[in-house]
């Protein structure tokens, strides 16, 4: 498998507890793989390792700024969360975790832009990482955060928000909305929904004409109500990353969907050749079963670890949350979600 798809153990050299359900992990990066691992601000790691017998995999953003002597993530517990419950109650420093080199597109556009940043809960953590290093490395960039939470004991990395805010006084304003708390500012309180957002945008907070570019992360929902909110006032280059699969997309239960299929794919310039038994089993799962090792991480259609091309043959995909039109246009598929129409078909991993 090529270097970028490779997992590579990496030791946890610190613990910090962010909130109460949040914790923030560094990893110590050797220098014969800082090279692998040099990332854009607002990428992701993909971890894995074994709980109960079980390999688990998970994608977390960076939030650690391209200048940091370490490398983190932001990992907030999810009831029921394999990964993220054993990283927020289990995980030590000194273990060692394996990890995926860096991934994804959620990144901003080339300097000397305002930005506007959208963020609500863990959404925080690629937007982290942006703020931090476009403002370090680039004096004409301007970030606006609003970001939403339930309390401020729920605001992750607020010593380091609040220290930026102290830091760059002209380039960076942070609008702190909370749904259960009260603020001084009743603006300030209630959710960061459509409606909140518009009423920030028209009593002037913020000047929807001035920003360049608008980052958004978070739940589904909340992305809905951003991209709706920017979109009636003219906002039209918005970038978004989505955290979770959306309720009403989530299969309710396994019935077939296909017939057998046999798929033949290329990973790494070799072939190999897989067959899809007649019932809902992913391609993913399969090529597991059949000793090819192929690269994923979320397998809900929210990563692009999976990203590989249709060669031949017809497929559809059953979500697709990370491909842009473009890719999709061109062939692009998420290995994770496809699902064959035809009885042979051929993917490509190796084409970019």
């Amino acid at each position: 498998m090529s270097a970028t798809h490779q997992f590579y153990p990496l030791t946890v050299s610190n613990l910090v507890r962010e909130t109460r359900d949040a914790v923030r992990i560094d990893f110590s990066v050797p220098d014969r793989l800082k090279p692998l691992f040099q990332f854009e601000p607002g990428q992701y790691l993909t971890l894995r390792t074994n709980i109960n017998g079980e390999e688990i995999r998970r994608s977390y953003s960076i939030c650690s700024a391209r200048s940091d002597d370490k490398l983190s993530v932001g990992i907030k517990a999810v009831p029921g969360g394999a990964f993220s419950e054993y990283a927020n109650q289990l995980l030590s420093a000194g273990e060692v975790i394996d990890v995926m080199p860096p991934q994804g597109r959620f990144v901003a556009s080339p300097a000397g832009k305002h930005y506007l940043a959208l963020a609500a809960g863990s959404g925080i953590t690629p937007i982290l990482s942006m703020i931090q290093s476009r403002l370090a490395e680039d004096d004409s960039a301007i970030f606006t955060l609003c970001y939403g939470n339930r309390a401020t004991r729920d605001v992750m990395f607020l010593e380091q928000l609040q220290a930026l805010k102290d830091r760059y006084l002209t380039r960076f304003s942070w609008i702190n909305v909370l749904s259960r708390e009260q603020q001084d500012v009743d603006l300030f309180a209630g959710r960061l929904d459509a409606e909140k957002l518009n009423t920030l945008f028209t009593c002037g907070l913020v000047d929807a004409t001035s920003i360049d570019e608008a980052l958004i992360c978070g739940p589904s929902g909340f992305i809905d109500d951003a991209e709706q909110a920017l979109q009636s006032l003219g906002v039209t280059a918005i970038k978004t990353e989505r955290f979770g699969v959306p309720p009403a997309t989530k299969p309710t239960s396994k019935t077939p969907q296909r017939d057998a299929a046999s798929v033949s794919i290329r990973l790494d310039g070799t072939q190999y050749q897989i067959e899809l038994e007649d019932d809902d089993e992913s391609l993913i799962d399969a090529a597991e079963r059949q000793g090819v090792n192929v690269p994923y991480s979320c397998k809900n259609g929210m990563c692009c670890t999976c990203r590989c091309k249709l060669k031949s043959g017809q497929a559809e995909m059953a979500l697709n949350f990370s491909l842009e039109p473009w890719e999709v246009e061109a062939g692009f598929v998420l290995a994770c979600q496809l699902q064959p129409k035809s009885s042979k078909i051929e993917i490509d991993f190796d084409e970019q």
